[in-house]
C-alpha cells in the first residue's frame, strides 16, 4: 500500500482545483451560464485557466511517476500529447472553436454538447498547463505563455469593441444584474482578458524567478 507524503500546499492546491471544477459545473455560476455570457465565460476560465494548474501542482508525485506512467506505450503517447506545440494548439482550438458563433450555438443546443464543451475546456486546460508545470525549465516557456495570450486577446478585443451581440442566444434571455446583452458581452470579454493576463503574468513571473535563482544557474552550469 502506497503512503503518499503530500505537503499542505499540495493538498490545498488540489482541493482548490477540484473546487474550481465544482464551481464551474455545479454552482450558481452554472445555473446562469445560459442567461449571462459573463457567467458562461467564468465557467470557461475556471475550467481552463484556474483549475488545471492547481490540479497539476497538487497532484501527488506518486501518481505522476507511477507504474502506469512508466509504461513504454504511455511514455510514447505522453511525448506526443505532452509536446508544447500540441498542448498550445489543443488549447487554442478549444478556445476559438467553442467561442465562434457556430461553435457557441452548437455547444448550447443540448445539455449533452454543453457538458462535452465544458469537458473539452478542462482537458485542453490540463494539456496546456502540463508543459508549464512539469516540463524542464527554459526561457521558451515564457514565449509559450505569451503566444497563448494572443488568441485570448484577439477574441476579447472583438467582443469588447463590437457594437453588436455576437451570440444571439442571449438576446432572448431575461436580463440579470441590470446589464443589456451587449454590456454583458463586454463584461464577459473584459473578464477573460483580465483573468488570462493576470494568471499568465503570475505564472511567467514565478518561472522567471525560478530560472534566475542561484540554484537554477548552478544546475545549468553543471549540465554544461
Amino acid at each position: 500500500m502506497l503512503t503518499w507524503n503530500i505537503s499542505a500546499w499540495r493538498a490545498t492546491s488540489l482541493l482548490l482545483g477540484l473546487f474550481s471544477i465544482f464551481a464551474a459545473m455545479a454552482s450558481p455560476i452554472a445555473m446562469l451560464d445560459e442567461r449571462m455570457l459573463t457567467a458562461h465565460m467564468g465557467q470557461h476560465l475556471l475550467l481552463m485557466t484556474i483549475a488545471p494548474p492547481l490540479i497539476w501542482l497538487g497532484m501527488p508525485v506518486q501518481v505522476l511517476n507511477g507504474s502506469v506512467a512508466r509504461s513504454p506505450v504511455v511514455r510514447k503517447l505522453g511525448t506526443i500529447v505532452g509536446h508544447p506545440v500540441f498542448c498550445w494548439l489543443a488549447a487554442t482550438v478549444a478556445l476559438v472553436g467553442w467561442h465562434s458563433p457556430a461553435g457557441f450555438r452548437f455547444g448550447m443546443q443540448s445539455s449533452f454538447w454543453h457538458v462535452a464543451e465544458q469537458l473539452s475546456f478542462l482537458v485542453a486546460g490540463l494539456l496546456f498547463w502540463w508543459p508549464v508545470i512539469h516540463s524542464p525549465r527554459g526561457w521558451w516557456i515564457l514565449l509559450y505563455l505569451f503566444l497563448a495570450t494572443l488568441p485570448c486577446d484577439v477574441l476579447s478585443g472583438l467582443l469588447v469593441f463590437s457594437d453588436r451581440v455576437a451570440y444571439p442566444n442571449y438576446l432572448c434571455t431575461p436580463r440579470h444584474g441590470g446589464l443589456s446583452p451587449l454590456e454583458d458581452q463586454q463584461c464577459a470579454a473584459a473578464l477573460m482578458w483580465t483573468c488570462v493576463t493576470v494568471v499568465f503574468l503570475v505564472a511567467g513571473t514565478v518561472l522567471s524567478m525560478q530560472m534566475l535563482s542561484p540554484k537554477a544557474r548552478l544546475q545549468e552550469a553543471v549540465s554544461l
